[in-house]
């Protein structure tokens, strides 16, 4: 839940899925299109069918237990290298290199003297994170949490509270000058793209409890007599964006693609 969004964000949602899922096996036990419709509007959504499949392999593979190790952990639908390691370092204690966005910040100022670390992870910066890991399993766990702590907190990548920094006095960023950065880092477009009609219609089908036919997703709520069946609100704010023929057909298809929606005879639904 926490990649790419903020804890801000994430805390209501994870709250309420640990008391409706407190296990794996809740959660695998319930239909893809149950996790899809608690997900909220976390967005990314691809997400929450890898992480109920990742649920569904722990029952199968691993008695209903998450692994402890990376490459198990490695193993499961959806989960990558950062997010191996931080379980197994984090949740159990093991000694992992972990290097998330704030860690490499941090790493680019500190030892680096960059303003930014480069746009993609690279495989020196593996090298470095790997080199001064500290070789104790304990302190290694210390160490990636206190690093990425840092940068959430102080190294930022826009306004760093520098006077606070415990370790400002080696910082090679500081002892440059502070150079800017080589880039200008830049946000994803949402207003007016497929994404945000992805997510509109998402919308509507999570809170939809029969099928949506076709013509609903083009037509005013208040055409339709539809606001009855409880989606009134998120078919409004769909229909507001005014998308053009083609981008609600593109979204409708890139959810029958990922598995976020199936279709029907009756319409269009969250997956079974």
């Amino acid at each position: 839940m926490l990649q790419q969004t903020p804890v801000v964000r994430v805390l209501p949602v994870w709250n309420e899925w640990l008391k409706r899922w407190p296990t794996p096996a809740d959660l695998a036990a319930e239909p893809a299109g149950e996790a899809v419709r608690a997900w909220g509007r976390l967005g990314y959504p691809r997400r929450v069918l890898r992480l109920h499949a990742a649920a569904a392999a722990i029952v199968a593979d691993h008695g209903g237990k998450v692994p402890d190790t990376y490459p198990e952990l490695l193993g499961l639908p959806g989960v990558g290298s950062y997010t191996a390691a931080a379980v197994a370092a984090f949740a159990y204690g093991r000694r992992e290199t972990v290097v998330d966005t704030n860690i490499r910040r941090v790493h680019a100022r500190l030892l680096s003297g960059q303003a930014l670390p480069a746009p993609a992870l690279t495989a020196a910066e593996m090298r470095l994170a790997a080199e001064i890991l500290p070789s104790d399993q304990a302190e290694s766990v210390r160490w990636n949490a206190a690093v990425m702590e840092l940068g959430a907190m102080v190294c930022t990548a826009r306004a760093p509270k520098c006077g606070l920094c415990p370790v400002r006095d080696s910082c090679a960023w500081l002892a440059a000058g502070e150079p800017p950065p080589s880039y200008v880092p830049k946000g994803q477009a949402w207003h007016g793209t497929d994404r945000q009609v992805r997510g509109a219609v998402l919308a509507v089908l999570r809170l939809a409890e029969i099928p949506v036919p076709p013509d609903h997703f083009r037509t005013a709520p208040a055409d339709l007599g539809f606001a009855a069946e409880g989606v009134g609100v998120p078919l409004t704010a769909l229909h507001r964006l005014n998308s053009a023929p083609e981008q609600l057909d593109r979204a409708l298809a890139g959810l029958l693609a990922d598995g976020l929606a199936e279709l029907t005879d009756n319409g269009y639904r969250l997956p079974a």
